[in-house]
């Protein structure tokens, strides 16, 4: 399986290329954490947008453990202290992240509930690291498009407790409810203009997350 994660990897990394966007493969979660951690400068501010993959790879407490200037969202108390919290996140200098779904022409789709992490990867920060184990590569937009909703997205609102439509029957029911956490949905066709690479996709060969 391995090999088959690699040659896929190289398929989607080529097509990543194409869009502006820098790709690696990694088999294991552990050469992944290891080989981004090699890549970030000492002293240099980091965040995160939510996500099980980064948590479940160890990435984060190595981030905390580590020689940088950490922005945890998560040591806000007050709104007004995460909406102060969220500026300081736009301005790091390395964001981390998942993705729901990558198309293999190399397309990212992602699904969030308030935007903040979707709006870092579109804009902000100065690189932004997505990190997405193999299974989370599907043949083409549309089917990329299906796995968010109906495989990323019931998953993490159970994981969430959130008792929306999606909880009861394990796939999307389109809900409008208030507590839906799948109020944006976002493709990320290409890197945006003026700054080429600003996104590094790590394909792990490890199952991560949802």
């Amino acid at each position: 399986m391995n090999e088959a994660n690699a040659l896929l990897a190289q398929t989607v990394i080529r097509n990543l290329k194409n869009r502006g966007m820098d790709g690696e493969y990694f088999a294991s979660a552990d050469e992944a954490r290891e080989g981004i951690l090699k890549e970030l400068p000492e002293g240099a501010s980091v965040t995160w947008g939510g996500s099980m993959s980064i948590v479940e790879m160890g990435l984060i407490d190595a981030l905390k453990k580590g020689p940088y200037v950490v922005k945890d969202r998560d040591t806000a108390k007050t709104p007004e202290e995460k909406r102060a919290m969220y500026a300081e996140q736009t301005l790091c200098d390395y964001f981390f992240m998942s993705s729901n779904a990558i198309s293999r022409d190399g397309q990212l789709v992602n699904i969030d509930g308030m935007g903040g992490r979707v709006a870092c990867l579109i804009t902000g920060p100065s690189h932004v690291y997505v990190i997405a184990s193999m299974d989370k590569i599907t043949p083409d937009l549309d089917s990329a498009i299906k796995r968010a909703r109906n495989s990323a997205a019931p998953a993490n609102n159970l994981r969430l407790n959130h008792p929306n439509p999606c909880t009861k029957v394990g796939h999307c029911c389109d809900c409008l409810v208030p507590t839906s956490i799948c109020n944006q949905i976002v493709i990320t066709r290409r890197n945006s203009g003026g700054a080429p690479g600003r996104i590094k996709v790590i394909l792990v060969g490890e199952k991560l997350g949802y």
